[in-house]
């Protein structure tokens, strides 16, 4: 689950900036929309690849156990 939370977290973030500066580029009144237009998938593109990872770490950590 640490995978998945910083993976949703990182990604959600950069997503988030980058999204207020091309609203703020854009059309600053709406500028909020965008952060989420950007930041939401990102962070669940994120997040399902750090759960992919994270499953994948710990596979291999019971696999070399045994």
């Amino acid at each position: 689950m640490r995978y998945a939370a910083i993976g949703a977290v990182a990604p959600g973030l950069v997503g988030g900036l980058v999204g207020l500066i091309v609203g703020l580029r854009t059309y600053a009144p709406t500028a909020w929309a965008a952060t989420f237009e950007v930041a939401v998938p990102t962070a669940l593109v994120g997040g399902l690849l750090g759960l992919v990872v994270g499953s994948l770490a710990v596979v291999v950590r019971r696999v070399h156990e045994h």
